[in-house]
């Protein structure tokens, strides 16, 4: 990718060289960070980006004691830990942010979408304060121009969701309620098109497989009418709204309401259990 060099995934479900062992598997993963520093030249590289879940790969969490490995070869390289949370911020992973979630602090925080509940578009940067000194100075300036930088009605918006996130304690109801929604979604895995179940908090991946006992996955032709010829469509007339994608290895992902519960679960897991019976059944 221009401007920017691409390290493996941490997806253990795919990593069987690295037997039952997620925190060996962490640390290779680290590891190929290091390597890939090195093979640039550690005074070329600015920063590394990581979502604590990795989005558009498939809902990938990570492995035990990876951000904190990531974090330390960091600061032997003096590079930057961005932690992009864009999507994994504002009570989604059951914190504030990601990298509460999973212990680290990064450097820069990215964020957006849910700092508004989506009602009104707004994205931040939050900076450790040893970047933001140069610019806190009487003469300092953060040049960063945008047609709508500082958009007075988002960032009102902004501040009214906030409020609601504390006042009814949101984010401490994702964390009661996060393992009742991981053993719901865990029903449909005996589902012979379920290969892995995966996520944390509110955000959550099922990846599809051909076979379930080789983790075969499903080429492009069958994947384009699963996906978007089936999935989408049936499962949003069924009534459930979320994404069905396969930038990675295919996979329906759920980030529901935070005000969600059992109830919505178990709506949830009915609805998947019946569109997935029939994909499997028109495969």
């Amino acid at each position: 990718m221009p401007g920017g060099i691409k390290v493996p995934n941490t997806n253990f479900y795919r990593a069987p060289e690295h037997g039952a062992d997620p925190e060996a598997f962490g640390r290779w993963a680290a590891e190929e960070i290091r390597r890939a520093i090195e093979r640039e030249g550690p005074e070329t590289v600015a920063a590394v980006f990581l979502e604590p879940v990795q989005n558009s790969g498939g809902c990938i969490p990570p492995p035990p004691g990876y951000f904190t490995r990531v974090r330390a070869i960091c600061d032997e390289f003096d590079v930057l830990p961005v932690s992009d949370e864009v999507i994994c911020s504002w009570g989604r992973l059951g914190e504030y942010f990601g990298a509460v979630r999973y212990g680290y602090q990064p450097d820069i925080i990215t964020t957006a979408k849910g700092i508004t509940s989506g009602y009104a578009p707004l994205g931040a940067m939050i900076a450790d304060d040893r970047l933001m000194e140069p610019f806190l100075t009487e003469t300092g300036v953060f040049a960063h121009g945008v047609t709508f930088g500082g958009h007075p009605v988002s960032c009102a918006v902004a501040l009214a969701n906030l409020e609601v996130l504390a006042r009814d304690d949101l984010i401490g109801h994702v964390r009661a309620n996060e393992a009742t929604f991981r053993a719901t979604l865990e029903r449909p895995h005996e589902l012979p098109i379920v290969g892995d179940v995966r996520g944390d908090g509110y955000f959550y991946g099922i990846e599809l497989v051909r076979d379930k006992a080789t983790k075969e996955t499903f080429d492009e032709a069958d994947s384009e009418r699963l996906l978007r010829d089936f999935l989408s469509p049936a499962l949003f007339r069924s009534g459930l709204y979320c994404r069905a994608d396969d930038r990675g290895d295919p996979v329906v992902q759920l980030a529901p309401p935070l005000t969600a519960g059992p109830e919505q679960f178990d709506e949830m897991e009915q609805i998947l259990r019946a569109v997935l019976t029939e994909a499997w059944s028109r495969l």
